[in-house]
């Protein structure tokens, strides 16, 4: 197939609204520009247009459009699409995000750059309204701030890229970069850098994250890559970083929330005699919005006990950017579409465009950077809670983990 890329567009419009949209981009493009009806299955070099009052996702080579559900929760169309492209196009998803008010956006675009695509904003000079852009921006899942233009010429520079060969040519799950030398190469810089072994890691999950390192510099192959890396140390940091997969938000996956909530942590209270505390771990917590989360949920539980039961909950990561952030427990704005009012209101005090982690549930977590293959787990454990880890690990590295958990936790933890 040629390069070239198929451009969906959506706009938050009031219900009940026609789209003008169709028409003004006809009159601004050579390319064929279509409404889209579910079941359409986009071409490269076509533009789709979501109509108003509905959902897009894309699934099996198709967009489907839904009716848009009930009118009292949060209609976020572009974290809908967004979540669903980056699931069925993996490195291949490219999402921009456009002048607009609110945040929708953000949580999808963290799911683009998890599986190695590419994101950008427009920046604040040219967007009308500079929300949207800015908070995806915050919470630091965009590659490239630019205005509309500039945006224009990247994504063309980027269908050129052979990396982002037509799917035809690159099977699902097999590494886009198989120079075996270079990668090992990498592996070793890193390691002098930052001591992380990323061999312990899976390599098509590497070889992707290492891809897109390379088409946001314009660089052409790994070789051209290596010598880069070896020149400049921002570039080691920036790539450890992007290997760090960091994609974690408040309550991710509510139905595991809910187990924690009304069945795990009942059981780990009952368990206690009166002055045993509780002892919980978080392996790979990102920026602590997860251990923030079961932060929450225990001392919802404890209640009028809060005080009187020691509770201390560990939280580790290899990304010593991400344990700043979480120390720090100062979040965007986005938040309020994960959490309660309620919650918000007991747990965090407003700050500007933000919101900051209340000193009670700051005092329940200790955050350290620690290396969950080479350093000394944790012990006594009532729970681990690893989430977002285990999957990019080769299965030896997994046993080797599971190993450190059976150690750390305590009998019936």
């Amino acid at each position: 197939g040629e390069p070239g890329m198929a451009l969906v567009f959506i706009m938050h419009l009031a219900p009940g609204h026609k789209s003008l949209l169709p028409e003004l981009l006809a009159r601004a493009t050579k390319m064929p520009v279509n409404e889209i009806t579910s079941g359409m299955i986009p071409e490269i070099n076509h533009v789709y247009v979501k109509p108003p009052n509905t959902e897009l996702s894309i699934a099996g080579g198709e967009l489907l459009l839904s009716p848009k559900k009930d009118t009292t929760s949060k209609h976020l169309p572009i974290d809908i699409f967004f979540r669903s492209l980056a699931e069925e196009h993996g490195n291949r998803s490219i999402g921009v995000i456009l002048s607009g008010t609110a945040t929708d956006g953000t949580l999808g675009a963290g799911v683009i750059k998890a599986e190695g695509g590419i994101v950008f904003a427009q920046d604040e000079k040219s967007a009308t309204f500079n929300d949207m852009p800015q908070s995806a921006i915050t919470a630091g899942c965009v590659d490239f701030v630019l205005p509309p233009e500039k945006i224009a010429r990247e994504l063309a520079r980027i269908a050129k890229h052979p990396f982002l060969a037509p799917a035809a040519t690159v099977r699902a799950g097999e590494p886009i970069i198989t120079e075996g030398k270079g990668m090992e190469g990498i592996f070793a810089i890193l390691r002098s850098a930052q001591g992380l072994d990323f061999a312990y890691y899976k390599r098509p999950t590497i070889a992707r994250r290492v891809a897109r390192r390379i088409i946001l510099l314009k660089l052409g192959n790994l070789k051209s890559y290596l010598k880069f890396l070896r020149e400049n140390k921002d570039e080691v940091n920036s790539l450890y970083e992007d290997l760090l997969i960091n994609v974690t938000s408040f309550f991710r996956d509510p139905k595991a929330f809910q187990v924690l909530e009304k069945s795990v942590i009942p059981a780990i209270l009952k368990s206690k005699t009166k002055d045993q505390g509780i002892r919980i771990w978080v392996p790979g917590c990102s920026s602590g919005e997860e251990t923030y989360s079961i932060a929450m949920l225990l001392a919802e539980a404890l209640g009028e006990k809060a005080g009187a039961v020691p509770v201390q909950i560990f939280a580790t990561d290899m990304s010593g950017s991400s344990i700043h952030k979480a120390r720090r427990g100062i979040y965007g704005k986005n938040i309020k579409d994960a959490i309660a009012p309620k919650r918000l209101k007991r747990f965090f005090s407003r700050k500007d465009d933000s919101y900051e982690i209340s000193k009670q549930l700051r005092e329940l977590c200790v955050f350290s950077k620690q290396n969950v293959f080479a350093d000394p787990p944790f012990s006594n454990l009532d729970l681990i809670s690893c989430r977002n880890l285990l999957i990019y690990l080769q299965p030896a590295a997994q046993k080797k983990v599971f190993h450190h958990f059976h150690y750390g936790l305590q009998p019936g933890g």
